[in-house]
């Protein structure tokens, strides 16, 4: 791997890992379209753990209170509006992690193809501008509830799919069931705390089983790169969604979809 492939995608996770148009995809797609080489699983690791610390430092005040309000109802039995959140986010991880258990191995050896995430992210791209559309954007944070925690959380699983996008399908439900914009896209956030630590610990697992020869200053500057547009995609998001919404994130997805399409056409 050069120093540009290792910027390129470093940038690439940054920037969508929290954007509703599919990480997983856009970092399968270079080694596919590009014939660049796999990235490795030292490189996966240090990308994820630059998105993890922008999250949170994003997040930094959420997560010192959700953690000491979650500490208290364990062992002081105190309840609090931010426990109460706190266990919800814990619920809304189950599905995703039990299907991660269950079907991973299924899902890397048969859907990462470019075909896959081609239909994927037409489908969910298109399901995004629906809920956006029909939802009525009136539910705040706090009104997250268990029944809405498990129907965002069942969505989530769906994101072991290529090209699904985690913060896409999430977003899209939390939308659909009647949450604004910006409660979708912050619980969502948050949501995504305990998913990257665990994804970034197994990947590390593995990495330490079966040892590592990787150029180390790529590693260190993947980690950094990601850590900054991450932090910054984060900001520019919850700044700017209400304004623009999540029309332009469908247009980019159904036009992905369909070059996507043309290409797998074409060298068919």
């Amino acid at each position: 791997m050069t120093w540009f492939e290792a910027v390129i995608l470093a940038l690439v996770q940054g920037f969508t890992e929290f954007l509703p148009i599919s990480s997983s995809a856009h970092l399968i797609l270079p080694s596919q379209i590009l014939g660049w080489n796999d990235q490795g699983l030292a490189f996966d690791v240090a990308v994820h753990v630059g998105t993890l610390l922008a999250i949170l430092l994003y997040f930094r005040r959420e997560v010192v209170q959700l953690s000491v309000a979650w500490g208290n109802s364990i062992t002081f039995r105190k309840q609090s509006n931010d426990a109460r959140l706190a266990w919800l986010i814990i619920l809304s991880t189950l599905p995703a992690g039990i299907a991660g258990l269950l079907f991973n191995d299924f899902i890397s050896e048969n859907l990462r193809s470019s075909a896959v995430i081609a239909s994927t992210t037409l489908i969910f791209g298109l399901a995004l501008y629906v809920s956006d559309k029909k939802g009525s954007r009136k539910l705040e944070l706090n009104s997250i509830d268990v029944k809405a925690a498990v129907i965002i959380g069942l969505s989530q699983a769906l994101a072991l799919i290529p090209g699904t996008s985690r913060s896409g399908i999430t977003m899209t439900a939390a939308l659909l069931i009647g949450y604004t914009r910006d409660a979708a896209a912050r619980y969502s956030f948050l949501l995504s705390i305990p998913l990257i630590s665990a994804a970034g610990l197994l990947k590390a697992k593995e990495l330490y089983e079966i040892g590592s020869d990787n150029d180390w200053y790529m590693v260190g500057l993947g980690t950094m790169v990601a850590f900054l547009s991450a932090y910054a995609c984060i900001h520019w998001f919850l700044t700017f969604l209400e304004k623009i919404g999540f029309t332009p994130f469908v247009i980019y997805r159904l036009l992905l979809g369909t070059v996507l399409l043309a290409l797998i056409a074409f060298s068919g």
